[in-house]
């Protein structure tokens, strides 16, 4: 039996995304099993619907979670709808260079004010050139 190029080529790529798809499964089970680990009482909290805030309690034999979005107002959700667990942001010291040296962020727009035209003028003229209307 002699296979021709085209088909050693073809189960080579059947290969390749066969393992890809096995990775990917792995690390979607791992993520899943580390962000359970992290859903405990007292967990800052984002849902799927974009809801955050503080689990209150976890019902494991049900399945609810209570969650707090505000002082005094608890919501009672489905365990998977929690998403991720957010945890405080640090500041690095390069985001503090950043702002020192004055530089503009990325997409940040700067207003140069020679540039700046004032409304009522045309821009075509200057303060002293204006025709009076006498």
């Amino acid at each position: 039996m002699t296979f021709d190029p085209f088909t050693i080529i073809m189960l080579a790529v059947l290969a390749v995304l066969i393992f890809f798809m096995f990775r990917n499964s792995r690390k979607r089970q791992a993520d899943a099993r580390e962000l359970q680990s992290k859903v405990q009482a007292g967990a800052k909290v984002m849902t799927n619907f974009g809801l955050f805030g503080t689990i209150l309690s976890i019902d494991e034999e049900d399945n609810q979670v209570l969650l707090e979005t505000s002082p005094g107002t608890v919501l009672t959700v489905h365990r998977q709808t929690i998403a991720r667990v957010v945890e405080p942001k640090v500041e690095d010291d390069a985001d503090e260079a950043a702002v020192v040296d004055g530089a503009p962020e990325f997409g940040e727009r700067v207003v140069d004010p020679a540039d700046d035209v004032t409304s009522g003028d045309s821009g075509d003229q200057t303060p002293d050139t204006k025709k009076s209307d006498d």
